[in-house]
């Protein structure tokens, strides 16, 4: 006599949830874990509002534009300002490299590899926690700059404060990722502020880059900072806006958004 055994298959595939894992409660931890971290949240604020104080208020008389300041345009104060807060959100953005190296030496990255979390959605949302981080310094200059007599029109408020945010934070951001999933963690802070400091001098934040030998302006084009810098100044200097402006800030937040991913698996992928 024989039995059947019936037998059941055992599905191993993890269900993929909706949008490959993205939450609002995960977002949100990701920001009280950066709130937290009161020497950053303060570097980032005080910062920029410091270099603004030192370098742009002592030129907020002196007129950026033909038109005067009197007749509604922009000083110099204002671009200086602009750039600042651009600096901060860039520094405050990449600061996400840092905690990124920190958790891969905790293995929570590892553990991470153990959840249906879609690996992009990962980057997604530390790359909108550091833009609300970065949000904090661009608020915190602009203050400052409305605070000591800057003016500016509405538009011009509006404008650069967004783009210095959204193009600015978003590219930064995910530099910083990349670079804390690629370098152990105690190296990720120093190489990070290392390469804006750095990309901000080659790239004309601190300075028009019209001023610059033809050789550095060629060099300058080509750098993530150039993009974003000019689109985010050009409300404040009346000259016209470049579609090659965009392509370089899309272009560089691509290569460091895949970047990022690969860097992700490879690291997850060793456990």
């Amino acid at each position: 006599m024989t039995t059947t055994a019936s037998t059941s298959r055992v599905a191993l595939d993890r269900r993929v949830p909706p949008f490959g894992g993205f939450t609002l409660t995960y977002l949100g931890i990701e920001l009280k874990r950066k709130l937290r971290n009161r020497r950053t949240v303060i570097f980032t604020i005080a910062f920029p509002v410091l270099m603004y104080i030192l370098i742009g208020l002592p030129l907020r008389d002196q007129p950026l534009t033909q038109t005067p300041i009197s007749q509604g345009g922009p000083s110099v104060a204002a671009y200086i300002m602009v750039s600042m807060a651009m600096y901060g959100a860039m520094m405050s953005a990449t600061q996400t490299g840092a905690a990124v190296g920190v958790e891969r030496a905790q293995g929570w990255s590892r553990q991470l590899r153990l959840t249906p979390l879609n690996p992009l959605v990962n980057v997604v949302i530390k790359m909108i926690a550091g833009m609300m981080l970065g949000l904090l310094a661009i608020v915190a200059t602009y203050i400052a700059g409305a605070v000591s007599g800057i003016q500016l029109s509405p538009f011009q408020w509006i404008v650069t404060g967004i783009t210095a945010w959204l193009l600015a934070g978003a590219v930064f951001t995910t530099l910083g990722l990349m670079v804390g999933y690629m370098v152990p963690g105690e190296n990720a802070a120093q190489i990070t502020s290392l390469a804006i400091v750095l990309l901000s001098f080659l790239g004309g934040l601190f300075y028009p880059v019209s001023s610059m030998p033809d050789f550095m302006q060629t060099i300058a084009a080509f750098t993530p900072v150039y993009g974003i810098s000019q689109i985010a100044r050009a409300p404040l200097t009346g000259e016209g806006v470049d579609a090659l402006w965009f392509v370089n800030a899309l272009v560089w937040l691509a290569i460091f958004v895949a970047g990022t991913v690969w860097a992700l698996r490879r690291d997850t992928k060793r456990v």
